[in-house]
Order: C-alpha cells, then sequence, then structure tokens
C-alpha cells in the first residue's frame, strides 16, 4: 500500500476477503464489467447528452490512454475539482482505471485549500474547469505552481491556458484501439492499494486525506447500494458535488453503476428543474439534504409535474427532522431515506420497509453485518442501549488511519482500531439515532442541551422553516442557546412566540433559546451543510458589539 497509509492487518484482511467482501477488483473494472454486460444500455444523463454504458467506458479508456502517455502512473496522485459533469465521471474512472489516486476537491475550494491538498497528497496532477461564474480555475493553478513544487500537469475541461492541457481534447478526439490496447493492456490494479482520497469533513482546521482502496470502495458502493435497494431500473438523480463521498458511493454514481442503472445529472437544486427531471426522466432517487428538501417542500413545483416515478429522497450531511421525512412521503409521494456517515468509512442508513419509529426518527442501521459499532462514554467506557455517547467504528470499509497523518490518528483511533467519528448517538441494537456532534452540544453552567433535540422541536413551529441552535458566549453561564430562524415566506417570529410554543412541547426551561436571531439565508459548505462555526461566531461578534456599546453609553 501506499507509504503514509495504514492497511488492514493480514488477518483481517484474510477474513474480509473469505466473507466475500473484497471482490479484488479496482473501481473502474467494476464500472467496465457492467458495460461488457450491457453496452447499450442507458448510464448518464446530462441535459441533453444520454451516453450509454458502452460510451462510458470508451470515453474512460481512450482519456486513461492519453493520461499513461502524458508520463501518469500508478499511485500518482490528481487533485480532481471538476463540476458535476460527464467529464468528472471520465476523469475518475479514468484515473483509478490506471491506477492513479484521484483527490476529491469541491469546486468552492480556493487557493489556500487546494495548495494544501496538492502538497498534503504529494499531487502531481490538477484537473479543473476553465471558468465558472467569472472565477477563472486557470488562474488559479498557475498561481500554485510556486507553492506546488511537485505538480507537473495541469488539465482543463474547456479552454487550456499556457503550458495547460485541454482535458476535454483528450476526452473527445479518437484514439485508435491499437493505441489504447498498448497503453493499457499491462496495467494490472492491486485491489488493495489507495484507489480515491477523500477529504475529512472538519470545519475546523485543514481537512485531513482519507485514503479509500478499490477493495473497500467498492464494497462501500455496493452495500449502500443494496440497502437502498439498486437496481437495473433505478434512475438516480446527482444534485450535490460528485466529488463528496456521499453522491459518489454512498450510494451514489458508484453505487448506481454497480447494479446497472442510469444517472441524471442535475443541473441544480431549484425546484422546477429538480422535479420536471423527475418527470421527464423517470428519476426514481434522489440523494439531497436539508436545506434542498425544505425548498422543495416549500415550493408549489409539486403540483406541477408527475412525480409518480419518485421511490425514494434520500438525505445526507445533518439528520433530517421527523416532520420533513413525514412531508417528503405525505407530498412527494416518496420514501425517506435516512443517510448516516463518514467519508472514513462506516455508513449507517434506514432501510426502505423499516417500521415508522425507525424510518422517521432514526439514523439507520449500518449497512454491513461486520461493521462493529460501539458507543463510548467519557471515559472509553461502552454504555448501554439508550444511552448517549461517542459512537465509534471497525469494520471492511473503514480507514484504520489517516494520510500521513500518525499524530493525527493517534487521537482519532482508539488503541483497538476503533475510528472515532465525533457523533454523539444512542442505539437500539444495530440501529443508530443521532443527537449531534460532539461537539455541537451547548454547556449552558454545565447543563448540556443537544442542539438536534431542539431544533426538531422549533421546526415544529409554524412560521419556521429553517433553524440552527448554536452556543453564544455568556459571562454567567459559560454558554446559553441562540436560535438561528429563517421563517416561512412572509412570516414574522418573535423570541416571546418562539419560547410559549416550545413550553407547550414540555421541554426542560433550560433548554430553551435565549436569544432569537432571524435570518434570510444560512451560511452553507458546498454540500448543503450549514456552517455552525460561522453563525457562532457572528453571534460572538454582536455580543461583543453589543457589550462595548453598553460600556461607552
Amino acid at each position: 500500500m501506499l507509504s503514509g497509509c495504514v492497511p488492514w492487518d493480514e488477518k483481517t484482511a484474510r477474513y474480509y476477503r473469505e466473507k466475500g467482501y473484497w471482490e479484488d477488483i479496482g473501481i473502474a473494472d467494476m464500472v467496465e464489467r457492467g458495460a461488457s454486460a450491457h453496452p447499450e444500455k442507458l448510464a448518464i444523463v446530462s441535459g441533453d447528452k444520454r451516453i450509454t454504458y458502452g460510451q462510458v467506458m470508451d470515453a474512460v479508456n481512450r482519456l486513461a490512454c492519453r493520461l499513461v502517455e502524458a508520463g501518469l502512473r500508478a499511485t500518482d496522485r490528481v487533485v480532481i475539482q471538476l463540476p458535476n459533469s460527464p467529464n468528472f465521471i471520465y476523469s475518475y474512472l479514468a484515473l483509478t482505471r490506471i491506477g492513479a489516486i484521484p483527490v476529491m476537491a469541491l469546486r468552492a475550494h480556493r487557493h489556500t485549500e487546494v495548495r494544501h491538498f496538492i502538497n498534503a497528497s504529494g499531487a502531481v496532477g490538477y484537473f479543473i474547469p476553465d471558468e465558472i461564474n467569472n472565477f477563472d480555475y486557470r488562474q488559479m493553478a498557475e498561481s500554485l505552481r510556486p507553492e506546488c513544487p511537485g505538480l507537473k500537469y495541469v488539465l482543463v475541461d474547456g479552454e487550456a491556458g499556457s503550458g495547460q492541457h485541454s482535458l476535454k481534447k483528450m476526452i473527445e478526439e479518437e484514439v485508435e484501439q491499437e493505441r489504447v490496447a498498448e497503453a493499457l493492456g499491462d496495467i494490472r490494479i492491486n485491489p488493495d492499494e489507495v484507489a480515491t482520497m477523500l477529504l475529512s469533513g472538519g470545519t475546523t482546521s485543514m481537512s485531513k486525506l482519507i485514503p479509500r482502496t478499490h477493495n473497500d470502495y467498492v464494497l462501500n458502493a455496493r452495500l449502500c447500494g443494496r440497502a437502498a435497494d439498486f437496481d437495473g431500473n433505478t434512475v438516480f438523480m446527482a444534485i450535490l458535488p460528485l466529488g463528496h463521498n456521499y453522491n459518489l458511493a454512498s450510494p451514489g454514481i458508484l453505487a448506481t453503476f454497480y447494479y446497472g442503472g442510469a444517472v441524471v445529472l442535475a443541473p441544480s437544486g431549484d425546484p422546477d428543474e429538480v422535479l420536471s427531471l423527475v418527470e421527464r426522466e423517470g428519476v426514481s432517487v434522489i440523494a439531497a439534504v436539508i436545506p434542498l428538501i425544505a425548498n422543495w417542500l416549500n415550493s408549489n413545483a409539486m403540483d406541477k409535474y408527475d412525480l409518480s416515478s419518485l421511490k425514494v429522497v434520500q438525505n445526507g450531511g445533518a439528520r433530517l427532522p421527523p416532520d420533513l421525512r413525514k412531508q417528503i412521503a405525505l407530498r412527494l409521494g416518496a420514501t425517506p431515506q435516512e443517510i448516516f456517515g463518514t467519508a472514513e468509512g462506516l455508513i449507517n442508513m434506514t432501510r426502505l420497509d423499516d417500521p415508522e419509529h425507525l424510518l422517521l426518527e432514526s439514523s439507520g442501521a449500518p449497512v454491513c453485518e461486520d461493521d462493529e459499532i460501539k458507543v463510548l462514554n467519557e471515559e472509553g467506557l461502552e454504555v448501554k442501549d439508550g444511552e448517549l455517547g461517542e459512537l465509534v467504528v471497525r469494520g471492511p470499509y473503514t480507514i484504520r488511519g489517516y494520510f500521513n497523518s500518525p499524530e493525527v490518528n493517534a487521537g482519532a483511533f482508539t488503541p483497538d482500531g476503533f475510528y472515532r467519528m465525533g457523533d454523539i448517538v444512542y442505539k437500539e441494537g444495530r440501529y443508530v439515532f443521532a443527537a449531534g456532534r460532539k461537539k455541537d452540544f451547548i454547556n449552558r453552567g454545565g447543563e448540556k442541551i443537544s442542539c438536534e433535540e431542539v431544533e426538531d422541536i422549533i421546526l415544529q413551529h409554524p412560521k419556521v422553516f429553517q433553524t440552527s441552535l448554536v452556543a453564544m458566549p455568556d459571562d454567567i453561564f459559560g454558554e446559553r442557546a441562540c436560535a438561528f430562524v429563517r421563517p416561512k415566506f412572509g412570516e414574522m417570529i418573535s423570541l416571546d412566540e418562539l419560547v410559549e410554543f416550545m413550553r407547550s412541547k414540555k421541554i426542560a426551561s433550560f433548554k430553551l433559546p435565549e436569544r432569537l436571531e432571524v435570518i434570510d439565508e444560512f451560511p452553507v459548505s458546498p454540500v448543503g451543510k450549514i456552517l455552525k462555526k460561522q453563525l457562532r461566531e457572528n453571534i460572538a461578534t454582536k455580543i461583543s458589539a453589543e457589550k462595548e456599546k453598553s460600556l461607552t453609553n
């Protein structure tokens, strides 16, 4: 395995193979296997493009050939920062086809983050668009060269700049089959080698690199697809960035390809664009996040289109409140499916035939029977079912360590190899109930407030469209609760009104928000998560300014 990675021990690896978890194939080989079985089957819909499995693999092999001829080799790292498009898919699969390792950046990342990804991974290549929304990625790539001495290749999906290569041409221009065979014929993928480097979801420091092997990532896709009942008739809509684990393989596009379904690339999350595509393409599954789901349910678009093909709306990134899950079933006619996990490995999913209690309240159960999960208290001892603690995991698709990070690994993993997820949960058997991040609790003078618990109650108020509860600094209690609320269109809400409503729900008084901030929009990450850190900073700054003003008056 690539130097800087922590492999599974031989005994564990042998057990996973004996159990049939690891198939010993590469990611691109997995897709090619399906393409060989049904080359004329629809694989990708993007705008007016309708691309078959055979056409996908033709494009992948053309690009793989050219990448080899350009000098890329197995285990070379390449940062991919492309928008959702067929060329993203071709690029990702072509790199894995030759054993190179895609490092998955998001479109919103800029100079500081990309420099970190290139240097931390040792990347020699960088795949980018030319320009999006008046931002020129070519200029950023050139500005990075002096700070990234290992960077050799910049490939542009569009018009390439000086010293750069046109990815578009490399994909589209025909290549003789003999030339492809000569370039790729001797390449054999080591399934135990790193296939992809994902980014950790940390918001307080630079992302860590998560090395996923071919074996564990194929398994990840396979098991998630099985838990979502994917098959050859699945039509999966991708809206969020394909470079994110959720849309890539949990279950995402790779699970769709594993089971022979079709991927529909949505141009945006706009209700009319999304739901008209559902009608036109017979979409059966959509992967979404809370802001998207809330917008769809708050629009009148559902009345305009035939949504009878839609079977499942998946939610990831943050726990979907039960009320929104109910509305998915009532108003979209689909089953809500909660997906709770981590790019480091473990994925929990509700099953489509779960009883209502689990479907509406839980965060799902692990997708693999050999996912070992425990809930630990602050002393590191396992707690009983129903008691809160930190979720830790070990299993056949959960990493054993971050890339080149021995000091981080010492704190991120238990001595016996369990990954500390940082999520506070409780269990009912194998089902997990998320209560928030380890740091997503407010400590009000020793009383711990679960932000997610209170948010669920606030969202039941008929005037509230979206909310986020965060800690604000306090001289007496250390922290108090501040509720940020985005009201429904045309509505207004006061703190007194909100607190009166919450008292009617008979919750402990210390959990009531003590300040209300009404906002028009929430700051969100590229994958739709509300940026609570930014909200905490905003309210801390505001309180500090108010104190200064009171002192001067």
